[in-house]
């Protein structure tokens, strides 16, 4: 991916901001670790730390996602929700994560409890962001039962596991990164990584199997025009 070098430098960083963002660009779209992305780097002839590769990461990693976020079209208003256990510093954490029909991420919480409550809090969170759905499909957990009925009493509840495999397989991405990040180290550290990953995921890695060979390739240019645009956008 080529970043025009013509971008003004970001005030206070050492490096110009197109180094800065093909760094999250590599960190994100490939399963890497901070040294890994160092090496990427230090074959162009650049030559920075694995520890500033993690600054740039955590400190705009949230900026390309809100751009996406911004950007994409408004969800399919059949949802899917989904818990997944994450030790952290040998803690049970769980994931919570909802989908919408087509696959994209809706929002990720990650929540000590899985329980009603914790359902509760989540659901919340989607129907601020997002408004009432009009499906909502979950494996047949019963903490979802009353939230669902109280928060979004006219949505369709659908409570099977057959039907939330969709939803099992957007996990996969996470565990990935959890391995090789060594597991994460805290519950912050986890909502904000992932909640930026998720997202990112979802223009840099276009569903291949669903397109042709040309489509990918459009989509693929189009994502890096758009990772381009959110690049002008940072600021220190």
């Amino acid at each position: 991916m080529q970043i025009p070098s013509s971008m003004p430098r970001l005030k206070g960083f050492r490096f110009p901001r197109e180094i800065i963002a093909y760094a999250v660009w590599a960190y994100h779209r490939f399963a890497l670790s901070t040294a890994d992305v160092d090496d990427f780097l230090a074959e162009r002839g650049v030559i920075i730390s694995r520890e500033a590769v993690r600054l740039w990461v955590n400190r705009f990693g949230a900026h390309f996602a809100t751009c996406i976020r911004r950007g994409r079209p408004s969800p399919n208003d059949k949802w899917h929700m989904d818990e997944v256990v994450i030790p952290i510093n040998g803690v049970k954490h769980w994931l919570w994560r909802a989908i919408d029909a087509n696959g994209d991420t809706l929002d990720i919480l990650v929540q000590t409890r899985r329980n009603a409550k914790a359902a509760n809090r989540f659901l919340a969170k989607l129907i601020a962001q997002f408004g009432q759905p009009r499906v909502v499909i979950t494996d047949k957990l019963r903490c979802y039962s009353k939230p669902i009925k109280s928060l979004a009493p006219v949505a369709d509840h659908r409570a099977h596991k057959g039907l939330n495999n969709r939803i099992e397989g957007s996990h996969r991405p996470a565990r990935r990164r959890e391995k090789i990040m060594g597991r994460f180290k805290s519950p912050k550290q986890a909502q904000r990584f992932l909640a930026a990953h998720d997202q990112i995921n979802a223009i840099l890695k276009p569903r291949r199997y669903r397109l042709t060979a040309n489509s990918y390739r459009h989509a693929r240019a189009d994502a890096f025009r758009l990772w381009v645009d959110y690049a002008r956008e940072m600021t220190a």
